[in-house]
């Protein structure tokens, strides 16, 4: 569409303020906060937004305000004045580029911990447990009440000084909406029971808030108008809860139906794959009408068609598009250069929440340069001298390598085996539930012909077909496969996830289903088993199901796991399978008592990982100049690869991925482009 009558690039003013497009990265918190500061890890993953045309970008999500609200997962922290000069650096950054900024500011209220931070008790209306998160809050004292209403002012205060555009007051699953919602506010004095009563703290601190910037500074409310359970807030009572809002000062919402204090409550409210796209936009464009006030939403609209739909139709003012932005931050600039169909697609893995509890901050399971912007470029720029590359494997690791090699103006041909490229990231897709994850595959195979490298599919590379391409470097990504070596008897007659999820077997009786992987693929395989109708038994030795499996995507395979009545059995190690009467029986030995159970089943299946599968790799070991050694102070540096133990080799050579260990699609394509991009 021709950027001048594309809706999604019409500026929008909001309050005094003009935003260059209607595309927003809505607040969230991706965890890259160092001391409660937005320090230069934080600035650099706004700052690549702004050079990559975004309207608006909003940090802090969410921002406390006051030191009884504990940061939950590397939140910002508002109350201490030395946030300023960072909120600055990084407000003169984004602004340099043509960007907005405002920050999210909230108190947690129950939805964090009590044993971390200073250790205070926290906060809520009522002294009613958060499932999620798990502390017992204390019900707010008038006095608690006073001092966060003024800790609110001077957090919107440094915001404004520290020269952001507005500030957002948070209110889904925090403090102010543990009073708004009557499922959650249980008091009885003049604080709870009707809605008036029930609006009253919030709209002190909006009333504050507002009164702290000032009349022209842009305050927005990102706000629950439905809870969608059977005790929670409905819409009539959100819609008027907002209407008293914007009357105390409020310029904008951003809406979200739900709630998040579960994993299972949190999954609905931002979906993940396999879910509806855009599942709340008719919901915000209601809000849009019945309000009459701007507007911005983000719920799954993860791809641009949707997005420019949403604003075309006067749906929405403003598009968050926030985690098809953590996959490409480039998004809205390749709009406008009319090169969509380079965007690198949000898969709706959901890998950058879960990362974050799983391992710290935000990490996009297919773009390993997002947070790492300091180290690792999203635009690979091109090599000063051509190399002739081959690649052999075309999972994510060959791909990503491929892709990498070719934006640096490399020769590549990638020989893949199967007919389709993929590999194990295809076995997961054949859950038809995560099938989005092929988007992964799809966006490389097509960058790597619009760059010129020659994909060879069905084709079986053997070290012949390699040498005879006269290559300077050879990157070996043959992946890996199923592992059931760790069984002391039966290894031959048990079955695997891949069996599964490619359609090889077909249960005709009872599974037993042994996982201590822990991560996707167990349950995945379990989501497709229960399809046959058969009983199945989930085995694990640890003391959880699935630990690797976030809190985002875990509600989807429990949810299967209860519709279809599976078995589980915790801390138990499968040590053996044997053939009974047709039927197979599998020892099972408890890892807290010494005793052995049995199972008799129809058939056993196991996940326990891979194994790496690179016999080319050892064929072609000798006659490399760096015998396959990487450097690992060169590799995280970025520098070339310049090992040199054979001055008679021939070539470069490389494992990536799976060819490797056992690992993960992200720490695949993260081995790819760290070694590729200095090549």
């Amino acid at each position: 569409m021709p950027r001048a009558t594309d809706p999604l690039l019409r500026p929008f003013t909001l309050k005094n303020l003009t935003l260059r497009n209607r595309v927003v990265s809505t607040s969230h918190e991706p965890a890259y906060g160092e001391g409660g500061v937005p320090g230069d890890r934080y600035r650099r993953y706004h700052l690549e937004k702004a050079r990559g045309g975004v309207g608006l970008t909003m940090i802090g999500g969410s921002a406390v305000v006051s030191p009884d609200s504990p940061p939950a997962f590397g939140n910002l922290l508002l109350y201490r004045d030395e946030v300023v000069p960072w909120l600055r650096r990084l407000a003169d950054d984004v602004h340099a580029e043509g960007a907005a900024v405002m920050c999210q500011i909230t108190h947690l209220g129950r939805r964090t911990r009590n044993d971390t931070g200073d250790w205070l008790p926290v906060l809520s209306a009522s002294p009613l447990r958060e499932p999620a998160h798990r502390a017992f809050p204390k019900e707010a004292e008038p006095w608690d009440l006073d001092r966060v209403v003024r800790d609110y002012a001077d957090a919107a205060a440094r915001c404004r000084d520290a020269g952001l555009d507005g500030v957002e007051i948070q209110s889904y699953g925090h403090l102010l909406d543990s009073f708004l919602s009557p499922a959650t506010n249980h008091r009885s004095d003049e604080l709870g029971g009707s809605l008036d009563r029930r609006t009253a703290f919030p709209r002190r601190v909006i009333r504050a808030v507002r009164e702290a910037v000032g009349p022209e500074f842009a305050v927005g409310i990102r706000m629950t108008l439905d809870e969608d359970r059977p005790d929670g807030l409905t819409l009539d009572e959100g819609l008027e809860a907002a209407r008293r809002y914007l009357a105390d000062g409020v310029d904008f919402l951003s809406t979200i139906r739900g709630s998040i204090e579960s994993d299972a409550a949190l999954a609905r409210t931002i979906p993940s794959m396999g879910t509806p796209s855009a599942p709340f936009l008719e919901f915000s464009a209601e809000i849009r009408r019945r309000l009459g006030v701007p507007v911005m939403h983000a719920g799954r609209i993860t791809d641009v068609a949707t997005a420019r739909y949403a604003v075309r139709e006067g749906l929405l003012d403003l598009v968050g598009m926030t985690r098809p932005q953590i996959a490409d931050p480039h998004l809205t600039r390749k709009v406008a250069d009319g090169a969509e169909d380079r965007i690198r697609p949000c898969v709706g893995a959901s890998y950058c929440l879960d990362a974050i509890y799983a391992s710290g901050d935000t990490k996009c399971v297919h773009n390993p340069a997002t947070g790492r912007e300091a180290r690792l470029p999203h635009t690979v720029p091109p090599a000063s001298r051509r190399r002739r590359a081959v690649v052999v494997g075309g999972g994510p690791a060959g791909l990503e390598a491929a892709r990498v090699l070719g934006e640096r103006g490399h020769e590549v041909v990638l020989y893949e085996a199967g007919e389709l490229p993929g590999g194990q990231l295809r076995v997961a897709a054949a859950n038809p539930r995560r099938r989005e994850l092929l988007g992964i595959v799809d966006w490389r195979v097509s960058e790597c012909r619009l760059l010129g490298v020659d994909l060879r599919f069905g084709t079986l590379a053997e070290a012949a077909d390699v040498r005879a391409h006269h290559p300077d470097v050879v990157l070996v990504a043959t992946g890996g496969l199923p592992n059931t070596s760790f069984l002391e008897e039966g290894a031959d007659l048990v079955a695997d996830t891949w069996d599964v999820l490619g359609g090889g077997l077909r249960p005709r009786g009872p599974v037993l289903l042994y996982d201590d992987n822990g991560a996707h693929p167990g349950p995945d395989a379990v989501e497709v088993l229960v399809r046959y109708g058969v009983p199945v038994e989930y085995v694990t030795p640890e003391r959880t199901l699935a630990p690797e499996v976030g809190g985002m995507n875990s509600p989807a395979y429990l949810r299967a796991f209860a519709e279809h009545g599976v078995t589980t059995t915790l801390a138990h190690h499968l040590t053996a399978v044997r053939r009974a009467d047709g039927r197979l029986t599998a020892t099972l030995r408890s890892a807290y008592a010494e005793r052995a159970t049995e199972r008799t089943v129809r058939h056993v299946v196991v996940e326990h990982g891979t194994l790496p599968h690179a016999p080319l790799y050892w064929e072609l070991l000798p006659e490399s100049s760096n015998l396959g050694r990487v450097n690992h102070t060169d590799l995280l540096a970025g520098t070339p690869q310049r090992e040199v133990a054979n001055p008679a080799g021939r070539y470069q050579l490389f494992r990536v991925g799976d060819a490797v260990t056992s690992r993960t699609i992200h720490a695949a394509v993260l081995d790819a482009l760290r070694l590729c991009m200095a090549l």
